[in-house]
């Protein structure tokens, strides 16, 4: 399992959002650069980018940060999220170097979008889930729409997306764990991959992911843990490849 380092962009600096509110934000870099060099030198694979601005204005908006990222870090599978809403913004980013692009409010808004796009980016698109109780949030998660997380997921596996993100959006920016048998339900309900936010906080969170990962759990994103030092990234990283091993 992946240990995957957040890094949200606002204004050009890396911050970090409280349950995704734009009015509780904490500076952690000026430069999302250093920052993903911070990772990269700790041992990270995979970065998780998330362009807020972006997210809030429906198009890209710190495209020009993600690839210096990317420029940085040639051989580094980045994984982008944020005003991603159509084909252009998915060949602008696959062409700057970016593995994956994720898809979220468009995804269960538009959901004919992602197949064309699998069909035209195949291996490239990954579906974001924010849920709450079951029910799949979509709008920067102003809004709880009536859609069963599980059953968008099994819509989104037939349409070829290469990976779920589900994230509880009760607990992200919380500190206060991650909700492990949500995601396992998620991850035996689908055969493709999961990859868990939201709320993971200490150690013990990655390693009671861990202990599940092989229900489909392939990848854990924290970002305000790594950033605060509840979670040390590097011994995390460490820990999930001892299991891996087993």
């Amino acid at each position: 399992m992946l240990v995957i380092p957040a890094i949200d962009i606002k204004d050009g600096k890396c911050v970090r959002l409280r349950q995704g509110r734009m009015d509780d934000v904490t500076v952690f870099a000026d430069d999302p650069v250093e920052a993903a060099a911070r990772w990269v030198e700790a041992g990270a694979r995979r970065l998780h980018l998330v362009d807020l601005d972006g997210a809030i204005a429906a198009e890209p908006v710190n495209a020009a940060v993600v690839g210096r990222i990317a420029d940085a870090f040639p051989d580094l599978d980045i994984q982008i999220g944020g005003g991603i809403r159509d084909e252009e913004a998915v060949a602008r980013y696959l062409d700057a170097g970016v593995r994956y692009v994720i898809i979220g409010t468009r995804a269960v808004n538009t959901p004919h979008f992602i197949a064309d796009l699998c069909l035209q980016f195949p291996g490239h698109v990954i579906v974001g889930l924010d849920a709450k109780e079951g029910k799949v949030a979509i709008d920067g998660w102003s809004k709880l729409s009536r859609h069963d997380v599980i059953d968008l997921a099994q819509h989104f596996e037939r349409d070829g997306v290469e990976a779920i993100i589900y994230t509880d959006i009760s607990r992200d920016g919380m500190m206060q764990g991650v909700n492990v048998e949500a995601t396992v339900k998620l991850a035996q309900a689908i055969t493709i991959p999961v990859i868990a936010s939201g709320g993971i906080t200490s150690i013990d969170d990655i390693r009671a992911l861990c202990e599940v990962a092989d229900e489909g759990i392939v990848g854990a994103i924290t970002g305000r843990a790594i950033y605060e030092g509840s979670l040390d990234f590097a011994e995390a990283q460490a820990l999930a490849d001892r299991y891996a091993q087993a």
